[in-house]
């Protein structure tokens, strides 16, 4: 089963995107900031990181360069979730280091298509 590492610091957000993976056949991991997201993505390799750019303390961007820049997490890919749809934003996501970038509100067929890009889908 696929791992995927949801580092969202919105508990109701978090809850209801993990629930929704899981009901897709994905193990979710999460996390509510970024130094938490390290720990975790160091500990277990998950599969995919969809990472809340907007993170207290250490936000989406630094954490995606801390883990792009570690040999041991520097292969896993991230997708960036952000709210902050504005000009620039996918780029400056992607300058990061994500491997893609998703708009909130989540649509989770269109982020389904992206997971499934990098992660084999558990159900095929």
């Amino acid at each position: 089963m696929p791992t995927i590492l949801l580092v969202e610091d919105n508990p109701l957000s978090s809850d209801m995107l993990s629930r929704r993976l899981r009901r897709k056949g994905y193990e979710v991991l999460t996390a509510a900031d970024g130094d938490e997201g390290i720990k975790l993505a160091q500990e277990n390799i998950p599969d995919l990181i969809l990472m809340d750019m907007s993170l207290p303390r250490k936000d989406g961007w630094e954490t995606t360069r801390f883990l792009k820049h570690d040999d041991k997490t520097k292969a896993i890919p991230v997708i960036a979730l952000t709210a902050h749809a504005m000009s620039g934003d996918r780029e400056k996501a992607l300058g990061a280091g994500c491997d893609d970038y998703d708009t909130k509100p989540v649509e989770l067929r269109r982020l389904l298509t992206k997971i499934t890009r990098f992660v084999a889908d558990p159900k095929a």
